[in-house]
């Protein structure tokens, strides 16, 4: 008898990601901007004014690549670097106007690629699905603090809000 701990759901998870990316991909190819630089404008639109440090942290990428990703996105007017007040050798970041314009086409995109992907799934099937993952992430995070053995922590699972 199988177990849950030896359903291969990962490689589900990732084949679903996977399709996410590329279907996003093709939607949103008419903006002309890479995925770094679609990610790095969502973040700005959620947290304006955000360092530069703290974007590569929260994207989980290198300074250096962000700093690249942030040029582009300057050079096409969709990033404004303004002084931090509190410390003259940082940045802080802010998207234009014109990025709205951009980030209101992605979110268009994503809420119908949602859609699609969750046609015919009951919305109480896709919340206990999200319930599920959220607290597998948990579970994963709490093995960042201790030993990554199978079974090694037996902490509750921690939940993080909704990105």
């Amino acid at each position: 008898m199988t177990s849950a701990r030896d359903m291969p759901f990962g490689y589900l998870l990732q084949d679903v990601t996977l399709l996410l990316r590329k279907h996003f991909d093709r939607r949103a190819a008419r903006f002309g901007l890479t995925r770094a630089q679609w990610r790095a404008l969502k973040c700005l639109h959620l947290r304006p004014g955000i360092r530069q440090s703290e974007l590569a942290e929260f994207l989980e990428m290198e300074a250096i690549a962000v700093g690249r990703v942030i040029d582009r996105l300057q050079a096409a007017g969709f990033v404004e670097r303004r002084a931090d007040p509190s410390d003259r050798r940082c940045w802080r970041l802010h998207a234009t106007e014109l990025a709205s314009t951009v980030t209101d086409g992605m979110e268009e995109i994503a809420r119908g690629l949602r859609a699609d992907a969750a046609l015919g799934i009951e919305l109480a099937d896709m919340q206990h699905m999200v319930d599920v993952l959220e607290r597998i992430k948990g579970n994963l995070q709490a093995l960042e603090g201790g030993e990554d053995e199978p079974g090694a922590s037996r902490c509750a699972p921690r939940t993080a809000p909704s990105p």
